[in-house]
């Protein structure tokens, strides 16, 4: 079978997971997330997806993932908690998705689960970074999780296998241009 052939009927399973952390300032850390999810599902894994805050948005990302057999996508925020109107609800969303995600940790079912934009729940205090360790470091050896957001909490940081921080250097932002359809979301 060539590196190009389609995968086994059934797919390998890794035998040792990472936790992997794409933080910083600058613009893409979801989109690398999602180009490990196509990896991924490339080999046939089932993948978890679980976003914590975009949740108003009709992302390009959302709209191609909801095709995808073998993909669990779950848009579980309520968008950007400085919008909100209600904290109290963006802090149960929060809660709730964290719940979820612990559960598809643990299942072993998805060798791959992404937490986009975790993060900013734990930075705001709405889930226990120490809870977000202990799944982390409980979880299957052959399940990766992958983590997105901007100021990686210092414990996470500490227990992860691979950090990349993505910096800014030039935005469209910056000149008062919008997000593009496509390429933003």
């Amino acid at each position: 079978m060539s590196e190009s052939s389609t995968p086994a009927t059934t797919p390998p399973v890794p035998s040792e997971g990472l936790v992997i952390v794409y933080t910083g300032g600058g613009k893409g850390k979801t989109t690398a997330a999602l180009g490990a999810v196509f990896r991924a599902m490339g080999r046939g894994w089932k993948v978890a997806v679980v976003q914590f805050i975009k949740g108003k948005w009709r992302t390009g990302e959302r709209i191609f993932a909801e095709t995808l057999p073998g993909l669990t996508f779950l848009v579980m925020g309520h968008g950007f908690t400085w919008d909100s109107d209600d904290l109290s609800r963006d802090k149960r969303a929060a809660i709730d998705a964290w719940e979820t995600s612990k559960e598809l940790i643990a299942s072993g079912n998805y060798p791959l689960v992404v937490l986009d934009e975790i993060t900013y729940v734990v930075n705001y205090g709405f889930v226990d970074v120490e809870d977000v360790v202990a799944a982390l470091a409980s979880r299957p050896p052959h399940v990766s999780v992958l983590l997105t957001g901007r100021n990686a909490p210092e414990p996470i940081v500490a227990l992860a296998d691979v950090v990349t921080e993505m910096r800014s250097v030039k935005h469209p932002f910056e000149k008062g241009k919008k997000a593009l359809l496509g390429i933003d979301f």
